[in-house]
């Protein structure tokens, strides 16, 4: 993970400048393997970010707003019990290891002074918090492992707390190139960058393929098979990382793709994949790290706590695909119904040339050229009229037949439409109220049982607000229930409107005050739909805007689906940038 031993490192020093000796005010836990501690300390009010989950583990500071459950977990009210209003004395760090201690100077119940430690530990899916007493007793951790889980290690309450077993490898901070080199070759048959895997302590795979990158030119040598021109290349590459380290001359990198989608980060520029991966440098390890983890945080989490209404969105969406398949084959069945009546006509004009008892019947078709002869099957149970009646009958009930499936058809396809709303809704939740709207959106719609629980009374979160850079506000809606709010009831006949075409996303708003609106104002709120959208990722995204006014309420009357005529088109691209500073700007 790139998240290895130097990096935690540099993090060390950076927390260390800005909360030592500062005091824990509140502490929350926003999501099942995360804790959020904000702490007063001279430079300022900070909130420390700790993560313990398999895919995201971290330690930083973070600026961006957090969830806090209104009924805390156990770990977060125990960490509340020992830690609130306690002096952060002083962060350790194991060596090169990813772990973390930090002991805090606190009172504990008979009114001692005493001095609890968090370890921190960032080991990928062994990744774990874990609070420990005075006396190096486990106070209880976020991950209880017991004897099953683990044999080698087991962490739970009451036990010592012993650190993970050292691995014989050499420090960047302590060792020389030449006993770098020396280990190396002194290893496996491997390549260059496994071998200094297994040599180094603290380092990522990322930053191994990188000092191999320098010393080979990019092609990736075994050890065995170096020659002496890569050996000096390997010796000087190592000698300027290690001054890099030793005098703290690295800095934050974030490697981002063609789009700017986070790839990869380190604490030194990436050379290793060309103009493929483009560096992007940041001020503080922390702010690289917030921006990094937002989405990938905030998507694990939402998956969490929506598993159940994905599953029933899944299973919904499969049922009404085959109910639709159905009704459509059934549909060209009925499609021919034209042929009865023909039948039905013909029978009508020849009662004279038949008898009770027939069953079947050559005559004349008078409604095709030439009038060919068709065979038309009788029941001989009934008479020449009634077996023309039968026919008639048959074409009514076909005739009603087909208008009935047409209309259930449309009903499944605006069924479809609504489900695949709901769930890019959900796929783009970023807060826990965002959750309880869209389960009342389905409760209303009869696809999950109300909510029979008294209480509180669940607060509204309002449309995501910016303030273009023309001063124009721009609404945009979270959610089904929100747009149709947004959309039907609370925006003006003039205001602008604005959505994805044929792509489910949300409703955005210009609120005009009568003003005319500029062109930048319309593209920028077309790239708030499109970045609110099931197209987030995609390039190219059609918008379609229109006044409030040319938009209605969907004969389906599911909510969010609107129909709207006239209107333009405009096909923009999404911008993360743009959306966040206008955000800012509000």
């Amino acid at each position: 993970m790139p998240l290895d031993g130097i990096f935690l490192n540099r993090m060390k020093t950076e927390l260390s400048k800005q909360i030592l000796n500062g005091r824990v005010d509140k502490i929350h836990q926003p999501a099942k393997e995360t804790i959020v501690i904000a702490m007063r300390a001279q430079g300022g009010n900070h909130k420390l970010l700790i993560s313990a989950s398999a895919s995201n583990p971290r330690v930083h500071f973070t600026s961006l707003p957090q969830d806090n459950p209104k009924s805390p977990p156990m770990f977060c009210m125990l960490m509340r019990k020992h830690l609130t209003g306690a002096k952060l004395v002083d962060i350790r760090q194991i060596g090169l290891d990813r772990i973390l201690h930090l002991d805090f100077e606190t009172v504990n119940d008979m009114g001692d002074r005493v001095t609890m430690t968090l370890a921190v530990e960032i080991m990928g899916r062994h990744s774990n918090i874990i609070l420990i007493g005075p006396d190096r007793r486990i106070v209880d951790a976020i991950k209880r492992i017991n004897d099953e889980m683990s044999r080698v290690r087991p962490i739970l309450p009451g036990m010592t707390y012993t650190l993970v077993p050292a691995q014989d490898r050499l420090s960047l901070m302590k060792a020389t190139p030449s006993q770098i080199i020396e280990r190396i070759q002194a290893g496996p048959h491997v390549e260059l960058s496994k071998a200094l895997l297994k040599a180094l302590e603290g380092v990522s795979p990322l930053v191994c393929r990188e000092i191999a990158h320098h010393a080979v030119r990019g092609e990736e040598h075994f050890v065995s098979k170096l020659t002496e021109e890569h050996i000096v290349r390997l010796k000087f590459f190592l000698s300027q990382l290690i001054d890099q380290l030793t005098e703290y001359k690295t800095h934050p990198t974030m490697l981002v793709d063609a789009a700017g989608k986070p790839k990869d980060f380190s604490f030194l520029d990436i050379e290793q994949y060309g103009h493929t991966l483009v560096c992007r440098a940041y001020e503080t390890y922390s702010e690289m790290l917030d921006h990094f983890y937002s989405e990938r945080d905030r998507i694990d989490r939402m998956h969490q706590r929506s598993a159940d209404l994905l599953k029933l969105l899944v299973t919904l969406e499969e049922r009404t695909s085959r109910k639709l398949v159905a009704q459509r084959e059934e549909l060209k069945t009925s499609s021919q119904r034209g042929w009865l009546k023909i039948c039905g006509d013909l029978l009508n004009s020849n009662l004279y040339r038949m008898e009770k008892g027939m069953k079947s019947v050559s005559l004349e078709n008078f409604y095709e050229e030439d009038s060919p002869v068709v065979e038309i099957k009788l029941d001989p149970r009934l008479t020449p009229s009634q077996n023309a009646q039968r026919y008639y009958a048959k074409y009514r009930k076909e005739d009603t037949a087909e208008k009935k499936l047409r209309a259930l058809i449309e009903q499944g396809e605006a069924e479809l439409q609504y489900f695949e709303s709901v769930f890019d809704e959900l796929t783009r939740a970023s807060l826990d109220l965002d959750l309880p709207e869209i389960r009342k959106d389905l409760a209303a719609g009869g696809y999950i049982k109300k909510s029979t629980k008294r209480g509180m009374k669940a607060e509204k979160l309002p449309p995501l607000r910016y303030l273009s850079d023309d001063d124009f506000t721009i609404l945009c809606g979270r959610n089904n229930i929100q747009n149709d709010r947004l959309t039907l009831k609370d925006s003006r006949k003039k205001d602008i409107w604005f959505d994805t075409q044929k792509i489910p996303g949300s409703h955005v708003v210009v609120v005009t005050e009568g003003r005319e609106v500029p062109n930048r104002t319309l593209e920028q709120a077309c790239i708030i739909a499109a970045y609110h959208s099931k197209a987030r990722e995609s390039g190219k995204v059609p918008v379609d805007y229109t006044e409030i006014r040319n938009v209605w309420k969907h004969p389906s009357g599911k909510p969010g689906l609107v129909l709207y005529e006239p209107y333009q088109t405009a096909i923009v691209e999404p911008d993360d940038e743009l959306v966040k500073r206008l955000a800012q700007n509000r």
